[in-house]
C-alpha cells in the first residue's frame, strides 16, 4: 500500500476529495479536469486537480461555475491580492517599454528593485541577486555559503519545506519529496523544528520550552566544526512559531562557530507576519535572506536573496546565472507590490488583524476539544486538530472533513501536518472577511464534533 504523506498540503488521493467533486463538480468543470489529467504528469499535491479556476481577485478565487472562495491558501503569492490593479498597470507599463533584458546587460527598473530591497531590508542586508523562483534563490544561498565559508555542510529542520529541486529536498524534512528520492547531497544535517507543542524533546513535560532544540543545534556546529549554514524557516509554515530566543541563541551560536544564518522566507516576507521580514520579530538579523512568492504581486514568479555585503566573495563563477534574473516586467511588479505595500500599510494591518484573528481563535478553542492548540504570527495563523487534548493524537480525518465543508461554504485553506488548518489570506482582507472566515470554521468544527 502506498503511504500518503500529509506534512506539506492536503493531497489529491482522498475518498474525501472524490466525494466533494461528486457533489460540486459539474460537467463542464469536469471535462477540463479530465484533459488536464490527460495532458499533464501525476503528482502528489497537484494533479489531479481539485477544481478549476477561472477568475481571481482581491482575497477570492472564482471556479468556472461561478463560485468564488475565500482563499486562505494562495499559495502564499497574494500578499498584495489576486489581480491587483497596480501590479497589473505596473506590468503593463513596462511591457510597452523593455519587455525583456539578455544576460550580460542591466536595466533601469532592476537596479531600482534591488536599491528597494535594500532600503527596506536591515542595515546589513544590501545587496541581491534575482531569479524566477523561491527553489533557484535557496541554490544560489547554498551556493554562497559554500564560496564564503569553504564548507558544504549545512544544518536544516526536519518537516521544513524550501523548494522541490533535488538540492532543496536535499535540505528540506519533507518525506513527500524526499523519500526514495536518493541519493541526496552529502553533508545535509537535520535537526527536530522548534514545535513546542509537539517538542520531540519533551519540554511540554518540564513546563514548556527550555530552548533544548536551540542547545541541539548548537552542539551539532560544535562537534561538526565545519558547518556552512544553518538554513531554515523563521517561522514554518504550520506555523511552528519560536521564542525569540531560540532564534537569538542560534544566531550567536552561528556566530562562534563560523556558520553563516539563511533564512528562508519565501512565504512569509513583505509583511505577512506583521513586519516586512518575518525574521524581524524575533530581534535578529541572518546573513541571508531568500524571499519570493508574493514578490512579483501574485503575479510573476520572482525571487531574490538579499546578503550582507561582505558575503559579495563569487565574482569569479556564476551563482543563478538565469535566463530572467533581470526581468524588467518582473522587477516592475515586485517594486509596484512593495509600494502598494507601504502606500496601504498592510504591515500594520496584518499585525493588528492577527492579534485580533488570534485572539478569536483562542477563545474558539476554550468552545470547542478538537482544537488542540492554535498558534500565529500576523495573518500566518493555525488550528491544530486533536482526537484528545491529553493524547495530542493528530485528527486528520476531522481536519479533512472540516477542510471540504469550509470549501462548500466558500472558504479555501491549507492542511498541514495532516490536521493543522493553515490560514494566510491577503493581507488586504478586512474585518468583516475575517470575520466571516472564522465564523465558517466554527461552523464546521462544530458540525464535525456533533456528528
Amino acid at each position: 500500500m502506498t503511504k500518503l504523506h500529509k506534512s506539506e498540503g492536503d493531497i489529491n488521493i482522498s475518498p474525501r476529495r472524490d466525494q466533494w467533486q461528486k457533489q460540486n463538480i459539474n460537467a463542464k468543470s469536469r471535462a477540463l479536469l479530465e484533459e488536464d489529467e490527460r495532458y499533464f504528469l501525476k503528482q502528489s499535491l497537484s494533479t489531479p486537480c481539485l477544481n478549476t479556476m477561472g477568475r481571481c481577485e482581491g482575497i477570492y478565487i472564482e471556479d468556472l461555475q461561478g463560485r468564488r472562495y475565500m482563499d486562505f491558501h494562495g499559495n502564499n503569492v497574494h500578499q498584495v491580492g489576486f489581480a491587483n490593479p497596480e501590479v497589473i498597470a505596473a506590468i503593463k507599463k513596462q511591457l510597452d517599454e523593455l519587455s525583456f533584458c539578455t544576460r550580460r546587460y542591466t536595466n533601469r527598473v532592476a537596479v531600482e528593485l534591488a536599491k528597494k530591497l535594500a532600503e527596506i531590508a536591515p542595515a546589513r542586508l544590501n545587496k541581491s541577486l534575482f531569479c524566477p523562483g523561491g527553489a533557484e534563490a535557496v541554490g544560489m544561498a547554498m551556493k554562497l555559503a559554500r564560496v564564503f565559508t569553504g564548507r558544504h555542510k549545512t544544518i536544516s529542520m526536519w518537516d521544513s519545506f524550501h523548494g522541490a529541486t533535488l538540492d532543496t529536498i536535499s535540505i528540506g524534512g519533507e518525506a513527500i519529496f524526499r523519500q526514495d528520492m536518493g541519493p541526496l547531497m552529502s553533508g545535509t544535517e537535520h535537526v527536530p523544528p522548534a514545535d513546542e507543542y509537539r517538542c520531540v524533546f519533551g519540554c511540554t513535560d518540564r513546563g514548556g520550552c527550555d530552548l533544548t532544540c536551540a542547545n541541539y543545534v548548537e552542539y551539532i556546529l560544535e562537534k561538526e566544526g565545519d558547518i556552512a549554514a544553518v538554513i531554515s524557516e523563521p517561522i514554518r509554515s504550520t506555523p511552528y512559531i519560536p521564542k525569540p530566543e531560540y532564534w537569538q541563541k542560534i544566531r550567536k551560536a552561528c556566530d562562534r562557530y563560523g556558520a553563516l544564518l539563511i533564512f528562508d522566507e519565501i512565504p512569509h516576507c513583505l509583511g505577512r507576519t506583521g513586519k516586512m521580514f518575518a525574521f524581524e520579530n524575533f530581534g535578529i538579523t541572518p546573513d541571508i535572506v531568500v524571499i519570493g512568492k508574493g514578490l512579483g504581486g501574485g503575479i510573476f514568479p520572482l525571487a531574490a536573496i538579499i546578503v550582507r555585503e561582505d558575503l559579495d566573495a563569487a565574482g569569479n563563477r556564476a551563482l543563478g546565472h538565469y535566463t530572467h534574473e533581470k526581468t524588467p516586467v518582473g522587477c516592475a511588479a515586485a517594486l509596484a507590490t512593495i509600494d502598494y505595500i507601504e502606500k496601504y500599510k498592510l504591515v500594520d494591518h496584518a499585525r493588528d488583524l492577527g492579534h485580533y484573528s488570534l485572539k478569536r481563535l483562542n477563545e474558539m478553542k476554550q468552545r470547542h476539544s478538537l482544537i488542540g492548540d492554535v498558534r500565529g504570527l500576523g495573518l500566518f495563523l493555525g488550528i491544530e486538530l486533536v482526537k484528545d487534548r491529553k493524547t495530542r493524537e493528530r485528527a486528520g480525518d476531522e481536519a479533512e472533513e472540516v477542510m471540504y465543508a469550509a470549501l462548500s461554504k466558500g472558504l479555501s485553506f491549507k492542511i498541514t501536518m495532516g490536521n493543522i488548518l493553515t490560514l494566510t489570506p491577503a493581507l488586504t482582507i478586512t474585518k468583516e472577511e475575517m470575520d466571516a472566515a472564522l465564523d465558517i470554521i466554527e461552523e464546521c468544527i462544530a458540525g464535525i464534533e456533533k456528528s
